[in-house]
């Protein structure tokens, strides 16, 4: 039986793999969320939702002037918070936008593995850097150089597009907001995205540092029109299940990005729930600080007890089992513990991403693996 081809570049395309099914009721170390739930807020504007409003489309005044109003960025405009079904669709968007054949994506790696298939679907060559071992310290000098524009058919080409994980998923690995900028002001015919989904676990942002350089209330963006941020309220607020997203820049440039989407792919919930979550500032800061209590307490149990690991940024650690990964991910998850492997990724094979909860939630998950694997009390 024939089908019908997708283009070539569908046709050879792997699919990234979005979390697996089943996943609720367990304790959720796997990707990266809230684990605990949004605001009571949240909840209560999503309730409070009447009935009739269901039947018409989203509507989005005042949302974008809220991000703004939380990001405290003095000079950005509204016009320069574009909104996304997550951050998943302003990563698709960018690439569709400004994406084409032959055109290069320079990258980390490993990083956030939607970014590859996202650049293969528009048939873009891929140049991921390494992280440097043994601490996966990010390779400024590498990237730069291959910042450079290469001669390609008579013409010289830098990469099109330039895209940061920071705190970078799955290593954590940091780069300060001043080399960011400065790579963004090396290569101004590239576009650099930043992702900073898990910023707020370590205030990596460049936000802060481009308000400050702005002149009076300028736009921040102004001496960058090629940078674009990405902000997301699941990993903080706890709204993955809603999908809502941000991208963050010159007004033209997000202009550029949104154009390729749909005119209401934001839903009414998703925005009910972002005004609310945005209006409670202090749910996240305490849930935040949370995070870091249980990061630093379950760093303490692993160095005392000689697991190797790797903790630098984000609400992830990464740790290194005696038995291969996949074994210890499936004998957690039996205990109702969800982790996830990082069998087969360059740097990193062998070791389990472990999501940071609360404190009750990381000493559950100490208990298990010190049983699992055989780990005795230390002291």
């Amino acid at each position: 039986m024939t089908h019908i081809t997708a283009r070539r570049e569908v046709e050879a395309l792997v699919a990234y793999s979005a979390p697996l099914e089943g996943r609720r009721g367990l304790l959720r170390l796997d990707f990266n969320e809230n684990t605990i739930g949004p605001s009571p807020k949240v909840v209560e504007a999503i309730r409070a939702i009447p009935a009739e409003q269901y039947a018409i489309y989203p509507e989005y005044d005042g949302l974008r002037e809220a991000v703004v109003a939380s990001l405290g960025a003095g000079g950005l405009s509204p016009a320069g918070i574009g909104l996304f079904n997550g951050v998943d669709e302003a990563i698709h968007a960018i690439f569709h936008a400004f994406g084409s054949p032959g055109e290069r994506l320079l990258t980390t790696s490993p990083t956030f593995g939607y970014y590859a298939p996202c650049a293969r679907m528009q048939g873009m060559v891929i140049e991921a850097i390494p992280y440097r071992l043994p601490d996966f310290g990010f390779p400024l000098e590498e990237i730069r150089r291959a910042l450079e524009p290469v001669d390609r058919e008579g013409q010289t080409d830098p990469p099109r597009l330039l895209l940061l994980c920071n705190p970078n998923n799955p290593t954590g690995t940091r780069l300060g907001p001043e080399r960011i900028l400065e790579l963004a002001a090396a290569a101004p015919r590239t576009l650099v995205v930043v992702d900073e989904l898990y910023e707020a676990f370590t205030g990596d942002s460049v936000l802060p540092l481009l308000q400050a350089r702005a002149t009076g209330a300028g736009d921040p963006f102004a001496g960058h029109p090629n940078l674009l941020v990405l902000r997301s309220l699941s990993k903080t607020a706890g709204l993955a299940g809603l999908r809502i997203g941000f991208a963050i820049g010159a007004p033209a440039l997000v202009d550029r990005v949104s154009r390729v989407c749909g005119p209401y792919d934001v839903n009414s919930f998703a925005v009910s729930a972002a005004h609310a979550a945005l209006a409670d500032p202090a749910y996240v800061e305490a849930y935040v600080a949370e995070v870091l209590r249980a990061r630093d307490g379950l760093v303490a149990e692993l160095r005392a007890a000689g697991v190797r690991h790797h903790a630098a940024g984000g609400n992830y650690l990464l740790l290194w089992p005696r038995r291969p990964a996949v074994t210890v991910e499936a004998d957690l998850r039996r205990e109702g513990i969800l982790v996830r492997s990082m069998a087969g990724k360059p740097l990193i094979d062998g070791s389990l991403r472990v999501s940071i909860g609360t404190r009750e939630q990381m000493g559950r998950f100490w208990e298990s693996y010190r049983r699992i694997e055989g780990i005795g009390v230390a002291g």
